[in-house]
């Protein structure tokens, strides 16, 4: 089978399946146990620790490991938004978040706090002016994601982040798409508080990590928590985190390298279904744009039908984020730029990988042709 849903998950690299083996036969203390097998994976821990850190450009300290991307957004922002309530009720988000930052600040309108939901331009940004107009007094912190999960636009965080810094609002933004595949840069972007996961690298699923600038102050959701300074509950998975590191040093190592090679595949892709009777659109941002991650919407057919049929024949790709499934098959991202419900629903998502060459990009659009309504099987030349 053709696997073109790398957005969604990742297969582990030989290299941190062979970290994850030998760290779980050496290194299988629990970090927090006093003695010496304990000692030696703490020290494995921190090392881990130290290297996260330096791939964001931020401090050790304000690395913590969690179970997810998911659970890193939840404690990061559930930490920060309760440490600061005193400073104002305010929260600024976009209404197409990931599902763990969506729903947690629909939860926070039901704890009595404000939300403003930005929506996003036909380029899948929001708009620097809907940004300082929803800035109140009463506004602590904004969460807006790096890049989105669904058509692969990103934000222009670094000037986000000056924006919010200049007007003292804590900063959060989800990087779970994007870590590993451009650079992020915690210093220079203004960013406090972020996510990252590590099975959108080719690491295990089950870890993430969670950065918090040290010099804000966060509170402990779960009391007497002792894992990971009280961030989290739960043996800290060392072995596991480990892995996760090997897989960030080398997605970082050969980014550049990998960015190129997507940048070409998708032209390929792009340049296969041009001929399409306008049939199939490329959602995009024509600048910021994450090249592994490619929207389609296909006119008449909605996208799970397109995606069945994909399956069939023996292509595997989705509607949208895998964590939406549920949502009506419904692209939020999709609504959030003003498009209708039937726009949404005939989003498809291509996202490719380390796997991925010209042949599989040349069956896909050969799939495309012959299954949205009103196209032709025959490459154009």
């Amino acid at each position: 089978m053709i696997y073109l849903d790398y957005a969604a998950t990742t297969p582990m690299c030989q290299e941190a399946l062979d970290t994850f083996h030998e760290a779980s036969k050496t290194f299988f203390g629990n970090p927090s146990s006093l003695h010496d097998i304990g000692s030696a994976a703490g020290e494995v821990l921190e090392m881990c620790r130290s290297e996260i850190s330096g791939i964001l450009n931020g401090k050790k300290e304000g690395v913590y490991f969690t179970g997810s991307g998911s659970e890193a957004n939840l404690l990061g922002i559930r930490s920060l938004v309760y440490a600061h309530k005193q400073n104002g009720k305010h929260l600024i988000t976009t209404a197409a978040e990931h599902s763990s930052v969506f729903h947690l600040f629909k939860q926070f309108e039901d704890e009595g706090f404000t939300v403003t939901f930005l929506p996003l331009n036909e380029y899948g940004q929001i708009e620097l002016a809907d940004l300082k107009k929803a800035i109140t007094p009463e506004t602590i912190l904004a969460s807006i994601q790096h890049g989105n999960p669904e058509i692969g636009s990103i934000q222009p965080i670094h000037v986000i982040g000056k924006l919010l810094h200049s007007n003292g609002i804590i900063f959060h933004s989800d990087c779970v798409q994007t870590f590993g595949k451009i650079p992020i840069n915690i210093e220079a972007y203004h960013i406090d508080s972020l996510s990252v996961s590590s099975h959108k690298i080719y690491g295990p699923k089950g870890v993430g990590a969670c950065y918090i600038n040290p010099a804000i102050t966060w509170r402990m959701q779960l009391p007497g928590t002792t894992h990971e300074k009280g961030f989290r509950p739960g043996t800290v998975n060392v072995p596991g985190i480990a892995a996760f590191t090997t897989a960030a040093q080398i997605s970082n190592e050969r980014m550049n390298m990998q960015q190129t090679k997507f940048l070409s595949l998708r032209k390929r892709l792009i340049r296969g279904l041009t001929a399409v009777e306008n049939q199939i659109r490329v959602i995009e941002n024509p600048i910021d744009q994450l090249p592994q991650i490619v929207g389609l919407s296909a006119e008449g057919a909605q996208g799970h039908f397109i995606m069945l049929e994909c399956n069939r024949l023996g292509i595997a790709i989705s509607t949208g984020s895998a964590c939406n499934t549920g949502e009506q098959n419904t692209a939020r991202t999709l609504l959030a730029m003003g498009k209708s419900t039937d726009e949404a629903k005939q989003l498809i998502r291509l996202s490719f990988g380390t796997g991925t060459n010209e042949q599989h990009i040349d069956t896909v659009i050969t799939a495309l042709r012959s299954t949205v309504p009103g196209t032709t099987s025959t490459l154009s030349n």
